[in-house]
């Protein structure tokens, strides 16, 4: 079986984490921010598998478990926030969260 090699999986996770951070940086919608996070925490993931068929440890797999959960976490709480959000607002443009009082 043909194995792929350690730096090809690191660079396409190194992508995949830019490219939620762009999106995470341009992106005025709040839904868009939530999937770029979403797509920072899976590049995250797989380096820990990645990392963890490389040295043979359960360790990374492990990891990712937790990682999976925090994430679903996350969505829950977001989506909840963007409900709220969308509920007094009407839209999910962030600008429109300097009109909040503190």
């Amino acid at each position: 079986m043909v194995e792929i090699p350690l730096t090809h999986s690191i660079v396409l996770a190194a992508v995949l984490f830019l490219l939620g951070l762009v999106g995470l940086l341009t992106r005025r919608n709040i839904l868009f921010m939530l999937m770029s996070v979403e797509i920072m925490l899976n590049a995250a993931g797989l380096v820990f598998i990645v990392g963890s068929s490389r040295w043979a440890q359960a360790d990374g797999q492990v990891m990712y478990i937790f990682i999976l959960s925090m994430a679903s976490a996350e969505v829950a709480v977001g989506l909840a926030l963007i409900v709220q959000f969308y509920k007094k607002f009407n839209t999910l443009d962030t600008d429109a969260a300097s009109k909040l009082k503190g």
